[in-house]
């Protein structure tokens, strides 16, 4: 594809500084340090700028125009660059039809266009909208209800009357809708399971990266809403609220009955606390553990967690606190000395 006709494809104005050209051949995206002739890289955060002086690439997408290199001047690179990759990659789809080894149930109502792939299961008032895509191992259980142009990789599950909405993607071995961790202690000690006879909604445009669990409801919903982005190994416990728009990273956990309101990001390897809420635009930082309420549009660090600017300062000291110990000691040892002069 011609630069030129990638620029046009992007929305893009394509400056050309002396030495290159509009008539180069773009042939795929890469990244600064990867990308070679014929790939277009891109420039997103400022920091890496000097990285552009080393860059083989033949253009770049970014804010403002770059010397020496041709550039797509875009508002916003870094969804321009996901959108540039999808002009040179589309991953494979499997043709519509239903595998000979699938086993679906009689009572099941599956919409036009969908590919169900080897082994798949799906069982008893099921229903699947138009378009879906289940690769091989994928499991429904009886009752659960889908929308259309749902993909579900191979291993992921689909439990027993749970919701999920339209172009819903579940990587590989999510499970939707596992029984939450609810167990009631016996006088003697013992644990009796509490059944957990509610659901797990996922709505529209979320997709849950791989080995992730969103467990059911003991009672009710549990529910993440429109657009949510789950990364992988992540839990959400019964009964949470997972907001618009969240980005949710790895490895972080949410206890039963938290909320997250709209816009919510959590780094990586945080932990929620249960019956809490945290707040619109808050941000979470990684590996912070979070006790109680967050404000609207925060920003938490450590565990416990609170305002990541107080975090900063509190673990550039920590840093010190050898330097302060040893401090201190000279000092009461100054002290005891003189008082003990004082006294003779």
């Amino acid at each position: 594809m011609k630069i030129t006709e990638l620029a046009a494809a992007l929305g893009c104005t394509l400056d050309c500084p002396p030495g290159t050209s509009e008539g180069v051949e773009i042939s795929g995206v890469r990244g600064l340090e990867q990308a070679g002739p014929g790939h277009l890289t891109f420039l997103s955060n400022p920091r890496y700028a000097p990285k552009l002086k080393l860059t083989q690439a033949s253009a770049v997408l970014a804010s403002r125009p770059v010397d020496g290199i041709a550039t797509l001047i875009s508002a916003n690179p870094y969804y321009d660059y996901a959108r540039a990759l999808e002009l040179f990659y589309r991953a494979p789809r499997p043709a519509p039809g239903i595998h000979p080894s699938a086993a679906i149930a009689a009572t099941a109502k599956i919409g036009e266009g969908a590919s169900i792939g080897a082994f798949v299961a799906i069982g008893e008032d099921v229903v699947i909208g138009r378009d879906a895509v289940l690769h091989p191992h994928v499991v429904i259980y009886p009752g659960a209800v889908i929308g259309d142009d749902f993909t579900a990789h191979s291993h992921s599950v689909v439990r027993e009357f749970c919701r999920v909405g339209n172009r819903v993607i579940l990587q590989n071995n999510v499970v939707i809708g596992g029984d939450g961790y609810g167990f009631a202690k016996r006088a003697d000690g013992s644990h009796y399971k509490i059944v957990q006879s509610g659901i797990t909604i996922i709505e529209d445009d979320v997709e849950i990266q791989s080995l992730t669990s969103v467990d059911r409801a003991s009672m009710g919903e549990t529910r993440v809403k429109r657009g949510a982005k789950i990364d992988s190994l992540v839990q959400i416990g019964h009964n949470c609220v997972v907001g618009e728009d969240n980005i949710i990273c790895a490895q972080t956990g949410l206890a039963g009955s938290s909320i997250l309101e709209k816009d919510v990001l959590l780094a990586g390897q945080a932990g929620i606390s249960g019956h809490l809420t945290i707040h619109e635009g808050a941000t979470i930082y990684a590996q912070s553990g979070i006790g109680g309420d967050v404000p609207a549009k925060a920003r938490m660090s450590g565990s416990p967690a609170f305002d990541a600017s107080e975090w900063l300062r509190a673990i550039t000291a920590f840093q010190k606190l050898p330097e302060i110990l040893r401090t201190v000691r000279e000092l009461k040892r100054n002290a005891a000395e003189r008082r003990q002069e004082s006294k003779s």
